[in-house]
């Protein structure tokens, strides 16, 4: 694990929620998609292809909406500008689509060393894209923190052996994985990053 006193070589950055304010309705897609209470993508695995089809075509719906209308986190800028100035590299890895975060990207110019969507393969909470993130990167899993406010986060950083941090927003929490760090929102990870430095 990443010892405090070391700034990371890199940032793993979940998108929803993380980088961006929460806007998906997962509720409103599962009941939409017809798959009960089951996560979406390993739903969408066990379709045919006629289902799957019109499954997909809910899930893009949805998330090109919540895209179109994003809001960056509190200090989401800010947290950024800084992993610029100190050359920390930034990967964001989600499971949403290629197209919706390039739609997020470009309504709010922004730019990651890194992309990894759910079509690149595995997804979040299996550990491989964090880790194909970190060959990309060329840095050691080791020098890494993974950032997210998700369950999938903190079992794939978990998994990956990966420092992870979770973002509560207030929230107790929900998961029986139990993060590296707790930050309460970006601010404070800019914080925990800039003890790091001291």
């Amino acid at each position: 694990m990443v010892e405090m006193t070391k700034l990371p070589a890199a940032i793993l950055f979940d998108m929803d929620g993380t980088i961006t304010q929460p806007m998906l309705d997962f509720p409103r897609i599962k009941a939409e998609m017809g798959i009960g209470q089951r996560p979406i993508l390993e739903a969408l695995a066990e379709m045919n292809p006629v289902k799957r089809k019109i499954a997909e075509a809910v899930l893009h719906r949805h998330e090109e909406e919540a895209a179109s209308n994003s809001i960056l986190n509190f200090g989401c800028t800010e947290l950024l500008n800084w992993l610029d100035r100190h050359d920390v590299a930034v990967a964001v890895i989600t499971r949403n689509s290629r197209l919706s975060v390039k739609t997020v990207c470009e309504k709010h110019g922004l730019k990651f060393d890194v992309l990894i969507t759910r079509e690149d393969g595995k997804f979040k909470p299996d550990p491989a894209p964090l880790l194909e993130a970190c060959r990309r990167l060329n840095v050691a899993k080791e020098e890494v923190w993974m950032v997210g406010d998700g369950q999938y986060d903190v079992e794939a950083g978990l998994a990956a052996g990966i420092a992870t941090v979770w973002v509560s927003h207030g929230r107790i929490k929900p998961l029986a994985a139990e993060p590296w760090r707790v930050v309460q929102d970006l601010r404070e990870l800019t914080a925990l990053l800039e003890k790091c430095l001291d």
